[in-house]
């Protein structure tokens, strides 16, 4: 990334906004910004030193998709700049691609708290890292970036798993 599209991208952006991390080969990985210059994302899981070696060995074998072969993540809050992504990726404000408005920020706060620090598997179809940053701001999952998927069309599955942690049912 660039230290300019970083600068950039923190001055101008509020609480709640989305946040894309454009790769070079056609995809992309959300984040929601959580002020400061943090992200809260789809981060890397806590593991020991084995998986962190297996880890580093895909990364570079397949540099763009090392950390999704592993499948395991944990919403993490990072600086924007320390997001580990593939060289030539690009960040920027990304609020107009799910034809959604943004949730009040009380709402976006409470989703955020929530699940600060879970862990789930990664699914490239059901429970990825835009399901999450879209169920954050608007209250639904939602990705564009499935091919042969419909655009704007609420992920049922992954909005569950998320509102279950975050108003979980009462027995």
């Amino acid at each position: 990334m660039c230290f300019w599209q970083v600068r950039e991208v923190v001055s101008n952006a509020q609480f709640g906004d989305l946040i894309e991390f454009a790769y070079p080969i056609g995809y992309s990985h959300w984040g929601v910004y959580d002020d400061d210059g943090h992200v809260i994302h789809f981060g890397v899981a806590e593991e020991g030193h084995v998986k962190n070696i297996v880890r580093g060995y895909l990364q570079t074998v397949f540099p763009v998709c090392g950390d999704i072969l592993i499948g395991e993540t944990q919403i993490r809050r990072q600086l924007i700049a320390d997001v580990n992504v593939p060289s030539g990726a690009h960040v920027m404000i990304t609020n107009n691609r799910h034809a959604r408005y943004p949730s009040p920020e009380e709402e976006i706060r409470c989703r955020r708290d929530a699940l600060l620090g879970q862990e789930f598997p990664y699914k490239i179809f059901s429970l990825n890292c835009e399901h999450f940053a879209t169920f954050v701001r608007f209250g639904q999952a939602v990705c564009n970036q499935i091919p042969g998927k419909s655009k704007n069309m609420e992920c049922m599955e992954a909005t569950e798993v998320f509102q279950n942690i975050v108003t979980p049912n009462e027995s």
